[in-house]
């Protein structure tokens, strides 16, 4: 087990009720790191996952947003989206963007997770994650 893969894991053990969590190149797509504990999790499915990450940060029609935006307010374009909460029927999905670094962490929880306690885990590994990146 890779050392990011080791920050993953540890996130999902901090966090109740957290089932995986994953480090995505914002550039590449590719999951860097990850940890679950989900036996239907395939690679298939991480890479899916991955792919719809990266396209809800950085995808095409997230770039015109960006760029209508700075087009009016005459701004140079700027990735704008930092941090993405999503509910599913039984999930909860946390996205943050790890700043400087192009990459992003995703973590997975049943939605007994008190959501502030996840921010809270995400947002403070994220501090063990970054230097770990290119």
């Amino acid at each position: 087990m890779g050392k990011l893969d080791e920050m993953c894991q540890q996130i999902v053990t901090e966090v109740d009720g957290a089932i995986a969590c994953g480090i995505v190149d914002l550039e590449t797509g590719m999951m860097m790191g990850v940890f679950h504990n989900v036996p239907y999790f395939t690679q298939d499915y991480l890479d899916a996952v991955a792919a719809a990450s990266v396209d809800m940060f950085r995808g095409r029609n997230v770039s015109r947003i960006e760029q209508l935006i700075a087009k009016q307010r005459g701004t140079t374009p700027e990735h704008a989206f930092q941090e993405v909460f999503m509910s599913s029927k039984g999930t909860f999905h946390f996205m943050k963007v790890i700043e400087g670094k192009n990459s992003l962490v995703v973590m997975v929880t049943k939605k007994s997770t008190n959501q502030g306690m996840g921010w809270s885990a995400l947002r403070m590994g994220i501090g063990d994650i970054a230097p770990l990146l290119p």
